[in-house]
């Protein structure tokens, strides 16, 4: 349905405005038809208004009055009101990543009197209709704003671009809003889903580290039970003087070799291989777990708090077509039946213009709460990681440490590795990963009414 916009009067006809009793007001329908409103009593007529005519106002030429409403809605009914498109609409937004969305609806209100003005467009109620029929041509709304998947964001170009959380930092917390798009064509992956995806994949290259350092430690041993064996050689025993003493010197060099090798296995176990074994445990899956449940729980909410959204602007849109029905009904026969009815209707509309305004309350309250803990927990996952990839750092340094103390020979190969381990940077390394896997920068944002 489309909003009757109230149409600007002429100059004389202004001037006539002021002739109308007080508390009376005058408009233009879109066919240029003139109806007046009491600011005071909500009535509406086409008939114009006398000073006679304000102890008993005429029933047969008005159109339409109801009682002010209760203290606790903010809103009137005679307002005008139109729904954009919502996601059965044929012109929804096709979102982003290419996930199931639709076009968030919002509600227009043209009150034509004072009190609907003073209340504000974020405070009326979308539950009225105007008494005038609706015009094929009357003005579009811009819409600014999309829901994807059950959340709320703006759509490019119709908002001032917004601030990261935390700049320059390629952060987690700015760029994991949307959920990323199955190449596959499968389900769509929760932006979050993404980051916990990056802890177990991190946990698992951590264990496979410490069996790639048990390995090593496995040919140090043998390497070492080969040269004490060769040490023990009875080889070229027989040789005698000084050349003798020197042969036997060679054979105890590599016993004392292999105890080099021995404990260089043995720090190796002790020094490396246990610590990326036993950093993180079994315990952390069932911690990661917690964050996915949660942030799973508060997506859920934030999706049925949605679906109570769409089946409430249903019903208002239901209540305001049967008013509107009933209104027409009024203006080609008079009845106090058909009066009644449309009282009737229009407080059934109001009522489903409050029960919407309650149910996007309740939305916008689910999406902060997910919106906290989004970045509280993305936060978190961001600290676990820079956590991880540093003590991975540190036992990987301790593990050329060991190698330039037992092998200084070998030490022109180790230069590089230490080289590259000494320039490890979590920052970097978390800018590299986000660039190539971020989902979305923009963060949700409150839905319109």
């Amino acid at each position: 349905m489309k909003p009757v916009v109230p149409t600007a009067v002429s100059a004389a006809e202004e001037a006539d405005r002021q002739l109308l009793p007080p508390g009376w007001k005058s408009y233009l329908s879109p066919d240029g038809r003139e109806y007046f409103v009491n600011s005071t009593t909500r009535e509406t007529t086409w008939k114009r208004p006398s000073c006679s005519s304000l102890s008993s106002p005429s029933t047969t030429s008005s159109i339409s009055s109801s009682s002010t409403s209760s203290t606790s809605s903010a809103f009137s009914a005679g307002s005008p009101v139109t729904l954009l498109p919502t996601a059965a609409s044929p012109d929804c937004l096709t979102p982003v990543n290419g996930c199931q969305g639709s076009r968030g609806s919002a509600l227009l209100m043209e009150p034509p009197d004072l009190a609907l003005q003073k209340a504000g467009p974020d405070k009326q109620s979308p539950g009225s209709t105007s008494p005038a029929r609706r015009h094929p041509k009357e003005r579009e709304i811009k819409e600014t704003k999309t829901t994807i998947n059950g959340v709320t964001f703006p759509l490019p170009m119709c908002m001032p671009e917004q601030q990261l959380l935390k700049p320059n930092e390629w952060s987690y917390c700015d760029y994991f809003w949307t959920d990323k798009k199955d190449p596959q064509g499968g389900a769509c992956t929760p932006g979050f889903e993404v980051l916990l995806q990056k802890q177990f994949k991190g946990k698992h290259l951590q264990k496979e580290m410490a069996e790639f350092i048990h390995e090593r430690i496995k040919i140090e041993e043998e390497y070492a039970k080969n040269l004490s064996k060769l040490s023990m050689s009875p080889l070229a025993a027989q040789e005698e003087g000084t050349l003798g003493e020197a042969w036997a010197q060679l054979k105890k060099s590599l016993h004392d070799e292999a105890e080099v090798h021995l404990k260089f296995s043995s720090k190796l176990q002790s020094e490396v291989e246990k610590p990326l074994l036993t950093f993180r445990g079994d315990n952390f899956k069932k911690d990661l777990k917690k964050y996915e449940h949660s942030i799973a729980d508060l997506r859920k909410q934030l999706l049925s708090r949605y679906g109570g959204v769409e089946k409430a602007r249903k019903a208002l849109a239901d209540r305001q077509k049967d008013l509107e029905t009933k209104t027409q009904q009024l203006e080609i026969k008079l009845s106090n039946k058909t009066e009644e009815d449309i009282k009737k209707a229009r407080r059934k509309s109001t009522q489903a213009g409050d029960d919407l305004m309650r149910c996007v309350d309740l939305y916008n309250q689910a999406q902060s709460k997910w919106f906290e803990e989004m970045v509280t927990s993305g936060l978190e996952l961001e600290r676990l990681e820079v956590e991880r990839v540093e003590m991975i750092q540190t036992h990987l340094r301790q593990y050329t440490t060991l190698r330039h103390e037992t092998d200084m020979f070998n030490q022109s190969t180790l230069e590089p590795v230490d080289q590259l381990l000494q320039s490890v940077d979590p920052a970097k390394d978390r800018e590299l990963w986000v660039k190539e896997h971020k989902t979305g920068e923009v963060r949700p944002v409150d839905m319109n009414i």
